[in-house]
């Protein structure tokens, strides 16, 4: 008869809580077991106290029986210094993306790049000549400023500003 030490739930739906209980390895996880070794209510915040309680001596006792613990025990027992930690098994690689999809989110990191890359470079293209345009055309606006002052304001804002456009565009 193989040994096991492991969780058996009980508790409500969605309330979960679990005895450490040793059993036969053929007998199901809710069923029939040999003896109640502590338990351990997930409920319960990671520091308190209460959330995992072993019977230390009674599972030294069974794990020189040979029983041997479940993954989640062997974490317990380590966390208690009772048995060095278990190695991590590798995860399985299914929750990762596929290669294709690798490839075009490669893709798209590359393109978000390159757009940003362009519209850093083009504000800078665009700045030069807007600060040639401000700085010429003051001087050659306050002349037509003071002659329009004089004469007819209204008349002469008109082709004040179309001169000013005509300028950006060249």
């Amino acid at each position: 008869m193989s040994l096991r030490i492991r969780l058996a739930r009980g508790g409500a739906k969605k309330r979960p809580f679990y005895r450490i209980v040793v059993a036969d390895t053929r007998m199901p996880r809710d069923g029939r077991f040999i003896e109640k070794l502590g338990t351990y209510n997930p409920m319960l915040a990671k520091d308190d106290p209460g959330r995992v309680v072993l019977l230390n001596e009674r599972i030294e006792h069974w794990l020189s029986v040979g029983a041997t613990p479940s993954n989640r025990i062997a974490r317990f027992l380590a966390a208690a210094n009772m048995r060095p930690a278990p190695a991590i098994p590798v995860q399985t690689k299914k929750d990762k993306p596929r290669p294709k999809t690798l490839e075009r989110l490669a893709a798209l990191q590359e393109k978000k790049a390159a757009e940003e890359a362009a519209t850093e470079e083009a504000p800078a293209e665009e700045a030069a000549p807007e600060e040639a345009t401000t700085e010429e055309a003051p001087a050659e606006e306050a002349a037509p400023e003071e002659a329009a002052t004089e004469e007819a304001p209204a008349e002469e804002a008109a082709p004040e500003e179309t001169t000013v456009k005509k300028k950006k565009e060249a």
